[in-house]
């Protein structure tokens, strides 16, 4: 074996080594941490009536209990109290044992984050009289009403527009987007949005989730149409191949209904029926004859879909103790609606710990599964279209109609502080800003059938990528992400994206 091979040799063995080591001290390190209790936060406050007399020091033994004789809560203007009453754990007339109410009480604070209604939110007690006492819950109401002009890349993410695409604005879409959160102060939203340039784009949704006096049952709709002069007609070594014109190439129309049911809290049932149609120029089909599948120019579908929602963690928008699962079972083609048609099952899974203090690892498996396995161009998209991708794997695509990602990551909060904006209301003028360090390693896998793919060299095949990056949180549920990746094809990058990865 001549040098240079003998040297290839040693950097594959190494670069394998590394995803593998990375990957087991990440599993091993949770393995031995196991669950860890979430410590209690400065912002819960145990304030006992002032009037009242000194409480004797049994009440605070492990036997000692309040009775919850009264919920009452503050600061809420517009959403109604029935609303914040609905997301508590607690109710009136429980009886809460003193050695848990603590925790008690940060969990149901926690939980009115949760929904995205607040900025923030306090948890006391109050009142004490014998073994009886008021919960007081205040909150402070987010900006509900935006309407803002919009700047988005019509690329998949921000690397491909900026590297690949060479920054073209004519990738960019530009138009007004508006939506209106907790409308009728019931957790309902309507938005909107119209733009123009690289897509011209209409759309209108409405979701109302309580419909009934129990508020366990809502409905929404949504109603889009698109069309486009340039479009994604096939994929080629894993890249998306583009072809455009001045006519416009492709129109899309979407309208769909969905019912959702919520018992308790951490779980949401929701069905969905939806139709689809897409029509694309003659040129597209000659281009590609399997875009929609034998040379069609035109197809349209229903699909039916159940959805199961479930998360148990301290904060939904940007977990770090807890666990989440999603899965949907879904079908298409009914009827003469039968431009497409399939059976998809789609399941999603992770799990959030804190190894230490300020030291966080989570694990998510994702995996679906389509059948028929021959499906059309369109109906084979998988990784790296949408949030189903590896870090480091940002500038290609795979085509598949069954994959799974397995993602893990390990955390440790670098900031956590607070800057005042002085030109704003004063409710919004603290900006809490959150940094955090993280080291990850991901792996999937994706299938196509054997022809089905143009030159694919990422099917078919195990995958591995591995990281380092930056995670910069704040309210509104925004999070910035800086990585810096490498892949198993001996690639490296640094990446920025605007949403959560896991």
């Amino acid at each position: 074996m001549n040098a240079a091979n003998h040297l290839k040799v040693r950097i594959t063995c190494a670069r394998r080594l590394f995803y593998g080591l990375a990957c087991s001290l990440l599993l091993a390190g949770l393995a031995i941490a196991g669950p860890a209790v979430a410590q209690v936060r400065d912002s819960i406050a145990l304030v006992p009536d002032s009037t009242a007399a000194p409480r004797p020091l049994a009440v605070v033994q492990d036997s000692g209990y309040v009775i919850v004789r009264n919920i009452l809560v503050s600061g809420n203007k517009r959403t109604r109290t029935s609303i914040i009453l609905r997301e508590l754990h607690v109710k009136r007339g429980d009886t809460v044992y003193l050695r848990t109410l603590a925790e008690s009480l940060e969990a149901n604070r926690k939980q009115l984050l949760n929904t995205s209604l607040f900025l923030n939110a306090t948890a006391n007690v109050k009142n004490w009289e014998g073994n009886q006492a008021d919960f007081v819950f205040e909150v402070w109401e987010r900006w509900y009403l935006f309407a803002f002009p919009i700047f988005k890349l019509a690329d998949r993410n921000f690397n491909q527009w900026w590297v690949e695409q060479k920054r073209s604005l004519n990738r960019v879409n530009i138009g007004i987007k508006a939506f209106q959160d907790n409308l009728t102060g019931r957790a309902d939203d309507v938005y909107a949005d119209v733009t123009v340039g690289y897509t011209q784009k209409f759309l209108l949704g409405y979701n109302l989730p309580y419909i009934d006096r129990q508020l366990r049952q809502g409905l929404g709709f949504v109603v889009s149409y698109s069309r486009n002069r340039e479009i994604n007609y096939i994929s080629d070594l894993n890249k998306q191949q583009f072809f455009r014109q001045d006519d416009f190439l492709r129109r899309q129309f979407a309208l769909g209904i969905n019912y959702t049911y919520r018992k308790a809290i951490s779980t949401r049932h929701q069905v969905g029926l939806n139709y689809y149609f897409e029509s694309v120029d003659d040129s597209v089909a000659i281009k590609n004859p399997d875009y929609l599948g034998n040379g069609r120019t035109s197809i349209g579908y229903l699909e039916l879909a159940y959805k199961l929602h479930y998360i148990q963690a301290d904060s939904w928008q940007y977990p770090l103790v807890g666990q989440s699962f999603y899965a949907e079972v879904a079908r298409a083609g009914f009827g003469q609606l039968n431009g497409l048609e399939y059976f998809k099952f789609r399941v999603k899974g992770a799990r959030y710990w804190e190894l230490a203090r300020k030291t966080y690892g989570a694990v998510s498996l994702m995996g679906q599964a389509k059948l028929s396995d021959k499906q059309p161009y369109i109906g084979m998209r998988a990784m790296g279209y949408t949030d189903d991708y590896l870090r480091g794997l940002e500038y290609y695509v795979i085509d598949a109609t069954s994959y799974f990602i397995f993602k893990s990551t390990l955390r440790r909060e670098l900031l956590n502080f607070k800057v005042h904006l002085p030109i704003v209301p004063k409710k919004f003028s603290n900006l809490p800003i959150r940094v955090m360090a993280k080291a990850y390693g991901d792996m999937g896998y994706g299938y196509a059938r054997q022809g089905l793919v143009l030159n694919g060299k990422l099917n078919n095949r195990m995958l591995y990528t591995a990281g380092v990056g930056l995670d910069v949180v704040s309210f509104y549920d925004a999070c910035i992400r800086v990585e810096y990746s490498i892949n198993q094809l001996g690639e490296k990058g640094l990446f920025l994206h605007a949403k959560l990865d896991m």
